[in-house]
């Protein structure tokens, strides 16, 4: 039985700042797979998948959480053990050419690795959140702090632009060594907190010219300014209040993920037992191991769609009606079930040779077409807002566009 035009005339979505096309498309699918709808059976409830980075907030609270751990010294491995940790999986090549430092020359683990522990050994030593007695700000003072989250901050950059997917992806989580899961929650948490009050725009940090070390000086550049969609917050509770369940398929740390996305104050609202991301192991105590859980995918590429199959799929008979990302680790996701109706791709400008570039071209294509399944949705990523259009802004951008 299809819905009336009145009835698909009502809202259940807030209009905010949808492209006009996109929120009728996303209004009617949920009236007419919702509650509302005569069809609607309760044993058999639609259920629908978002991305979280840059799909349901603008930037990444995996890499937020990554300056906050670095800014506050937030770690809890020895020199030797961050040694250790920080080589998982990364060969001994060069660096790609973009990351060749100030000087123009080569880096590689075996030449950052070094710089990194020496000044990590400093801050070890004498940071009384560690096994010193000096305050933050008083290790702050010395070229020490400096050159260790520069070069950090640099070798996840390096690592994520040189090596494979499945190789840099997990790297990062393995810096909540020692950690219990709660503690990395409530990390992420602050580190959501404080990135509201910081300005939106990109932020480099440079290592000091008096600890050059084996690598050298560096430098690395970063977005920041994290924020919620607030539209795609609004969504996830539409979906909701229409007897959706609704999921989470992230590439970011499970536990980070599940700090932000079920806290009642930001809005978003996820069960925590919905949330699929990057698994580590725990050891007897509850606390993290360096060590990936292989009884779990990694949650990114094809990793995303082996998730659903395994964990939902397998559960309720059928595929998601909809589905929404940004990436290229989202595009499995987004073309392997038949029942999806609907994908929302979040317009980050991409070439349309990509991927998600192709989605995305096919998205413009059909645009207008009511049998459309792909949806593109543009932002200001100068306000990390929605606009409505599908066309988005560039940073420092006074034009929109639809594709790169």
């Amino acid at each position: 039985m299809q819905l009336s035009n009145a009835q698909l005339k009502q809202s259940a979505l807030e209009k905010g700042n949808w492209d006009a096309f996109n929120y009728a498309q996303l209004n009617r699918l949920i009236l007419e797979k919702g509650h509302q709808s005569p069809n609607y059976d309760p044993k058999r409830k639609p259920y629908v998948v978002f991305d979280f980075d840059n799909t349901s907030v603008f930037l990444d609270i995996e890499e937020a959480s990554l300056i906050y751990q670095l800014e506050n010294l937030n770690f809890k491995v020895t020199p030797a053990e961050l040694n250790k940790i920080i080589r998982i999986g990364i060969s001994e090549q060069n660096f790609v050419e973009d990351y060749n430092n100030k000087a123009g020359q080569p880096v590689s683990i075996n030449t950052i690795a070094p710089d990194i522990i020496e000044s990590y050994t400093w801050l070890y030593q004498n940071y009384v959140g560690l096994k010193g007695k000096k305050t933050l700000t008083q290790v702050k003072e010395n070229p020490h702090y400096q050159n260790f989250i520069t070069k950090m901050r640099y070798l996840y950059a390096a690592i994520g632009d040189t090596f494979d997917h499945d190789v840099s992806y997990p790297w990062v989580t393995y810096l909540f060594a020692g950690f219990k899961p709660e503690e990395v929650s409530h990390l992420a948490l602050t580190a959501y907190q404080q990135q509201q009050k910081q300005a939106i725009g990109p932020v480099t940090w440079t290592s000091p010219e008096s600890l050059k070390g084996k690598a050298g000086a560096v430098s690395v550049t970063w977005e920041n300014g994290l924020r919620p969609y607030k539209d795609v917050r609004n969504l996830y509770q539409a979906f909701m209040n229409n007897g959706f369940d609704v999921y989470v398929c992230s590439a970011s740390f499970i536990d980070v993920i599940k700090g932000v996305a079920t806290d009642k104050s930001i809005g978003f609202n996820v069960p925590k037992q919905n949330i699929y991301a990057m698994e580590l192991k725990h050891d007897q105590n509850g606390r993290i191991k360096p060590v990936f859980n292989q009884d779990y995918y990694q949650t990114q590429g094809k990793g995303k769609t082996l998730t659903i199959q395994k964990f939902l799929v397998s559960k309720y008979g059928y595929g998601p009606v909809f589905i929404s990302g940004d990436s290229e680790g989202d595009q499995n996701m987004m073309q392997d079930f038949k029942d999806t109706e609907k994908v929302l791709i979040i317009n980050r400008l991409r070439k349309p040779t990509s991927d998600v570039g192709k989605f995305s071209k096919l998205a413009v294509d059909t645009y207008g077409q009511a049998n459309a399944k792909y949806l593109l949705q543009g932002r200001d990523a100068n306000t990390g807002e929605f606009i409505p259009s599908n066309k988005s802004l560039a940073f420092g951008a006074n034009e929109a566009k639809a594709l790169k």
